[in-house]
């Protein structure tokens, strides 16, 4: 109960503070790294279909996970029940994330088969693509698990234990999540961590507006003289 309450009551604070702490710090310190760092000047063999699925996949992923943890039972069972939430979720979820999946897979394989691409390639960015493809695969996998209880009854703690963290209630929310099965809790856990690599990775893009472009410090350049 210790660990669960650690990993699922506390650890969700403290990935949070470093994501909203870090990612200040650097737009404050470092305005100029705040990118993508795209690759498709080096390479685009694939480039377009590749980006296009994992993004269109990532961005439906993520609005169901938001909508799905994020409104409580009593509100959406006036449109849906429970059984057919969960239902909804893993063929959505399924659907979305192959793509996702797929997407990010051709991405990886880029990197690693260019050779302009690899050379230009940090770290920090395998890794990144790495704990997506991870997450991904999580995900996935959860799906034949939800496959044995159609009854809903999982995805409402789920759903509790997120409710409970937004509304600063750590000893329900580790309460909530500890009896789910394990690969329910490796994809909370690794979500989580996503957030602490948040703030020092290209991750920091996802939330970019085109005006902050313009307000940015100006970038002083100067030629190098013989």
């Amino acid at each position: 109960m210790t660990f669960n309450i650690l990993f699922f009551g506390v650890y969700p604070y403290v990935a949070v503070a470093i994501a909203v702490i870090g990612a200040w710090a650097r737009f404050d310190m470092a305005q100029y790294t705040w990118k993508a760092q795209s690759s498709q000047m080096l390479s685009n063999k694939n480039m377009r279909v590749a980006s296009n699925l994992f993004h269109v996949g990532i961005l439906f992923v993520l609005a169901g996970h938001f909508v799905g943890l994020l409104t409580p039972e009593s509100m959406y069972h006036y449109v849906i029940s429970s059984q057919n939430k969960q239902l909804l979720a893993m063929i959505s979820g399924g659907f979305f994330g192959f793509l996702c999946f797929i997407g990010l897979s051709m991405l990886i394989y880029r990197r690693l088969t260019d050779e302009r691409v690899k050379a230009n390639t940090s770290f920090s960015d395998m890794l990144v693509l790495y704990a997506l493809l991870a997450q991904l695969s999580l995900g996935l996998l959860s799906i034949p698990v939800s496959a044995g209880h159609l009854d809903g009854s999982v995805m409402v703690l789920l759903g509790n234990w997120a409710q409970s963290i937004v509304t600063l209630n750590p000893i329900d929310a580790a309460a909530s999540i500890q009896s789910v099965n394990i690969i329910y809790k490796l994809h909370v856990f690794l979500g989580l961590s996503l957030f602490v690599l948040f703030p020092f990775t290209r991750l920091v893009h996802i939330v970019s507006a085109p005006v902050w472009y313009f307000g940015r410090r100006y970038q002083v350049v100067r030629q190098k003289r013989a």
